[in-house]
């Protein structure tokens, strides 16, 4: 008798390793842990999503039976709520990347989270690449192109999915006059909306220093903000529900959390450009975000895809309270290649950028 897939993983002893920038160290080539090396700051708020992302897909994997999870704890946020499992404490950047390396390559499994500034996110891919880790997250293939926006908006235009209309922009250069405006400036390698900045015309000030060594200038287009989470695989992709999301209205464009799910025109067209999008990048494993702006005709031409997050986003706190399976347990098979059904319960489910789900 076969054993339905999302129950073949309960009978296997494994071991996981989660791993999360803010919370595992990430930030210790800076004496502040709540800033990175390229002196963009990271404030409470980041590091409390970061946290409470880590805790939900710890638990997801806790209740997997026969799994342990491992996690690499920041020593310097000795007061922040971790889920409990085992866990290295980490004092130095020397000491998160050993322990970091020695956890890929000892472990099963591995996971990755981390923002995209820096590198941060694809150093440490390429770190568990080699130790020769089983990724459950993104390569560094997918990463590589995912964590530039200008890399990113390229591939999507040349292959014909619709993305704003924007040009690679050298932080402290003038602004372009003869571009569409309203416009958004963003870090090219940006993630959490940090830096975005919204410009009325070409005599905007901007504030260069939030930019980091590069940056993309797009036009600002109308609709309705989305975003849409697929589970990746060798066996294609697997979107889920699509979120709609809160962003602040001060034009810095501050996350500020979710709702799901959408209305099902909404959601079908978002979840057909999402998919559209991920078919031009190398095929992955893992959990991708695509974010989303839903324009105003019913028929989805004014749809654009923002950007790709290569990585797992908040949205996953909201999700796995739709979910009736596991996710975690979803995740491993989808990267194992098997197709995953996936049930959802009849509710609407709101969180907030910290992931708090009321």
């Amino acid at each position: 008798m076969e054993i339905p897939a999302l129950r073949q993983i309960a009978l296997v002893a494994q071991r996981v390793f989660l791993y999360e920038y803010l919370t595992g160290g990430g930030t210790f080539s800076n004496s502040n842990p709540n800033s990175d090396a390229g002196g963009v700051r990271f404030g409470p708020s980041i590091v409390r999503e970061g946290a409470a992302m880590i805790a939900a897909l710890a638990s997801d994997f806790l209740l997997l039976h026969r799994t342990t999870v491992i996690l690499l704890r920041d020593s310097r946020l000795a007061d922040l709520s971790l889920p409990e499992c085992p866990h290295i404490e980490i004092h130095s950047a020397g000491e998160e990347r050993e322990a970091f390396s020695r956890l890929a390559a000892a472990c099963d499994r591995t996971m990755i989270i981390a923002p995209e500034q820096n590198h941060a996110l694809l150093e440490r891919t390429r770190w568990a690449e080699a130790a020769g880790a089983s990724l459950l997250s993104p390569d560094s293939a997918f990463v590589w192109i995912a964590s530039d926006k200008n890399r990113t908006a390229d591939l999507l235009q040349e292959s014909g999915v619709p993305v704003p209309v924007g040009v690679a922009f050298p932080p402290g250069a003038r602004l372009p006059r003869d571009f569409v405006y309203p416009a958004v400036l963003k870090p090219a390698d940006g993630a959490g909306s940090i830096g975005l900045q919204r410009l009325a015309g070409p005599q905007s000030p901007y504030d260069a220093a939030m930019l980091g060594a590069s940056a993309r200038l797009e036009s600002l287009c109308p609709g309705t903000a989305a975003s849409v989470a697929v589970l990746c695989g060798p066996s294609g992709h697997q979107p889920l529900p699509p979120c709609l999301q809160r962003l602040s209205d001060d034009g810095r464009f501050r996350y500020l959390g979710g709702s799901s799910p959408i209305e099902p025109p909404h959601a079908a067209r978002a979840q057909r450009l999402a998919l559209a999008a991920l078919s031009c990048f190398p095929a992955t494993c893992g959990y991708v975000g695509i974010d989303l702006v839903l324009g105003p005709a019913g028929d989805g031409r004014d749809d654009v895809v923002v950007e790709v997050n290569p990585r797992l986003t908040t949205s996953y706190v909201g999700l796995r309270r739709l979910l009736q399976t596991n996710l975690a347990a979803a995740m491993i098979e989808a990267a194992a290649g098997h197709t995953v059904e996936l049930c959802w319960a009849r509710q609407r489910v709101e969180f907030t950028a910290e992931g708090h789900v009321p």
